[in-house]
């Protein structure tokens, strides 16, 4: 099934034809207008019927879980670009989760089934939790690569056989390591939202003792960056973050002072993970050097926008697809 923001007829075909997987997710809705204004063809991929367009695509509601449906998928599309943002990302559930598997193993029938449709670059979505926490600074080629949990491992699997493929088929292959992003659409169990809503509402907001040094970047800025990093012709690993440090606390706070709530502050009410580092921090220096890409926003930037956002919709947000 495909519903169209827009018709093609009597449209020149464009020579950058991208297929986004989870493009009605936290990452995917906001990566659209971007690509939209470095005139790519959108084509838009969600599990969900009532997908809302945004910006200029065309929408195809697919199971990625059916390499039948992604074989076809593909064939009809024939994209030259995939970013490939689609994955399980259940509150509380997917760092340990079977579900890692399947989606490792559907992001190697994407990849198949773009190569043999002509593809020439893709760009996928990895994550933090491929690096060894306990270096706490995580750069590129540098950091050990120690996932501990089901969900980095197998992000960090379907990175090493993407890398191998990509080589072996003459298709150009980079891979998005983000680290702590937030804003609108995020699902409300996380961090900044689980405040924000607790505040609002007049109750406490619970939470460790929020001395971790955390590395965020507004969900918008995330979302560009990976576009960047489509556009452009760098390969391998890219960390996609801030590389700027702030504690839990201080981003509570912050929260907390704009919604003027200090009151309702309740550091150290809940256990801080025995697995959470102390430290985690992205060396940024291939995303700004080599892909030349500098965030937007400031933390206190974008805190803003996403308490207003969360004014706006109130508390009755389930969260966003993958």
């Amino acid at each position: 099934m495909r519903t169209s923001a827009f018709t093609t007829s009597h449209k020149v075909p464009s020579l950058k034809k991208v297929l986004v997987t989870g493009a009605a997710g936290f990452i995917g809705r906001h990566s659209l207008p971007f690509l939209s204004s470095l005139g790519y063809e959108i084509h838009a991929v969600t599990s969900r019927q009532n997908a809302t367009p945004e910006g200029e695509a065309h929408w195809h509601v697919t199971d990625l879980l059916d390499p039948h449906q992604v074989d076809a998928l593909f064939a009809e599309v024939q994209p030259t670009h995939l970013l490939h943002l689609a994955w399980y990302t259940a509150h509380g559930k997917y760092w340990t989760s079977p579900e890692n598997l399947k989606w490792a193993q559907a992001g190697i029938q994407l990849f198949r089934s773009f190569v043999q449709n002509g593809g020439r670059r893709v760009v996928s979505a990895g994550t933090c939790a491929e690096y060894d926490w306990r270096y706490g600074y995580c750069s590129e080629g540098v950091t050990p690569l120690a996932p501990a949990t089901l969900y980095g491992t197998c992000k960090h699997a379907l990175e090493h056989i993407l890398a191998s493929a990509s080589l072996a088929h003459n298709v150009s292959m980079a891979w998005g390591r983000v680290f702590f992003l937030f804003g609108p659409h995020e699902p409300p169990g996380r961090l900044v939202p689980s405040v924000i809503r607790s505040l609002l509402a007049g109750d406490p907001a619970l939470s460790s003792h929020g001395g971790q040094i955390r590395d965020f970047l507004h969900v918008r800025d995330v979302a560009e960056a990976f576009v960047s990093l489509l556009e452009s012709e760098v390969t391998g690993p890219v960390n996609i973050a801030s590389g700027k440090p702030v504690t839990l606390r201080e981003v509570i706070h912050k929260i907390a002072d704009r919604l003027c709530r200090p009151d309702l502050v309740r550091l150290g009410s809940l256990p801080a993970r025995p697995d959470d580092p102390d430290l985690l921090l992205a060396d940024v220096r291939r995303l700004t050097r080599e892909v030349g890409w500098m965030p937007r926003h400031t933390l206190d930037e974008g805190l803003e926008e996403t308490i207003a956002w969360w004014r706006e919709v109130g508390n009755g947000h389930i969260g966003a697809e993958t």
